[in-house]
């Protein structure tokens, strides 16, 4: 029998519900590392703005480099498996510690296509990566989705604080740093492909950082998840949240709770977007298991800075996570306590 895939309405917190909720929250965490969220707080309308102008975006600035670069990698190794690139467009926005969406040229300045759905280990140097353009009411839209956003990442690391049993505010202090934690934004279109049996969208993967907050296309689905050695399609509903959690909070709940790898395939039938905003530790915050979740259990990952994993994880996203935990314990230290590495 198939599993169902854990969706959680966030309105039953508040009434008689509320521990029948928190279990299925803790299962969630404890056994898929993902989760749907429905009456998250967010505005429908906004969602259905934010969905509007990134398909608008893609379509006027995006859409025909693509075709152009995508087709050239298909040419470049017909009926060959292609494994060291992803089928995607994507840009990046960064709300926290400083936003850089005013870096972004408005749409009536000249500007160069930043195309980036060659997803290499290493960021390739033949490609131009200026910044895409963008119009007033994009900009306004995802600020204020981002700001709703940051304040749903929050509530529920409180959540989980109190599954865990920690104090209110652990995980977000934890992540703080010294200039508060880093939150950004990757948008993506998964345009159709003519052969979605050579590439994937997005390679496997576990997500670096915290918690991840996931506004997907509703139409056309694409987001898989290994459980069980299987992959599992993640649903996509109307204005739902899907939530799903980074290596950091496997370290601090010291396995309580894992990350889990999942990918993107890819379709020919249809252009899948994909908003997925990251709710990180700052780059400085340092990281390691709470102390009373270990009281039980033996310490199972090591102390290091969030900054140096981020440094290991570019080059092996697509490798397997263990070995990058294994690395942290080689962490230089200053006074006993872990520093950033040149």
């Amino acid at each position: 029998m198939a599993c169902s895939f854990p969706i959680l309405d966030m309105e039953k917190l508040r009434g008689e519900e509320r521990e029948q909720t928190m279990d299925l929250l803790r299962d969630a965490c404890e056994k898929w590392g993902f989760f749907e969220l429905l009456n998250h707080g967010i505005s429908h309308e906004l969602m259905d703005e934010v969905e509007r102008r990134t398909k608008a975006h893609y379509g006027q600035c995006r859409e025909q480099k693509f075709k152009q670069l995508a087709c050239k990698a298909l040419r470049s190794g017909p009926g060959t498996e292609v494994t060291d690139m992803d089928w995607e467009s994507t840009f990046f926005l960064r709300h926290l510690p400083v936003s850089n969406m005013s870096d972004f040229p408005d749409m009536d300045e000249e500007y160069r296509y930043c195309f980036n759905f060659l997803r290499y280990s290493a960021p390739p140097t033949t490609i131009d990566c200026s910044l895409p353009r963008l119009t007033f009411a994009f900009r306004k839209a995802m600020r204020e989705f981002a700001t709703g956003l940051e304040k749903l990442a929050e509530r529920l690391l409180d959540l989980l604080c109190e599954n865990l049993g920690l104090e209110e505010g652990y995980l977000k202090n934890a992540f703080y740093g010294s200039k508060g934690p880093n939150f950004g934004t990757k948008v993506s279109n998964y345009p159709p492909c003519p052969r979605p049996e050579l590439i994937h969208g997005l390679r496997a993967h576990t997500d670096a950082g915290g918690i991840i907050l996931l506004f997907q296309d509703d139409r056309v689905s694409g987001l898989q998840l290994l459980k069980d050695g299987q992959w599992i399609d993640v649903p996509p509903m109307h204005h739902s949240i899907v939530v799903n959690l980074g290596d950091q909070l496997e370290v601090i709940t010291n396995g309580k709770y894992k990350s889990v790898l999942h990918r993107v395939v890819a379709r020919s039938d249809g252009n899948r977007m994909s908003i997925a905003s990251f709710y990180n530790p700052g780059g400085d915050a340092v990281i390691y298991p709470a102390p009373s979740l270990v009281q039980k259990e033996a310490l199972a990952y090591p102390r290091f800075v969030f900054e140096d994993y981020m440094k290991l994880y570019v080059t092996q996203k697509f490798q397997a996570k263990q070995p990058r935990f294994e690395a942290m314990k080689a962490t230089v230290t200053v006074n006993g306590q872990p520093t950033p590495t040149p």
